[in-house]
């Protein structure tokens, strides 16, 4: 059996390391760097799928008409113009997430 004098030492010490964790806030989530990861992912993704989709219509349009670069060019450039507005809108999303679970914070930390 552990001695008295040991046991308070114990508890001082949990005590001094529950308060320090107070003092430190919420411990990040261990999958938030996975959740930025794959929202790069997703970006590019969204991007590079903008630009294959262009670029097949573009092919198929040319190949059907007889004009080889004509349309592969003009609808490869409408998928990037599609693909980075799908990347602003997924970036938008993103940021509104954060501001509102920013906001949420603010507000429980003003009820406390």
């Amino acid at each position: 059996m552990p001695d008295p004098d040991s046991q308070q030492r114990l508890q001082q010490l949990e005590s001094r390391i529950a308060a320090a964790r107070k003092a430190q806030g919420p411990k990040p989530r261990a999958d938030e760097h996975y959740s930025q990861a794959q929202l790069a992912w997703r970006m590019v993704i969204e991007l590079v799928a903008g630009l294959g989709i262009g670029f097949g219509i573009g092919y198929g349009l040319d190949v059907l008409f007889g004009t080889l670069p004509v349309f592969m060019v003009l609808f490869t450039m409408l998928g990037l113009a599609a693909g980075v507005k799908t990347m602003l809108r997924s970036a938008q999303e993103v940021q509104e997430k954060k501001l509102a679970e920013e906001a949420e914070q603010d507000v429980a930390a003003r009820g406390e």
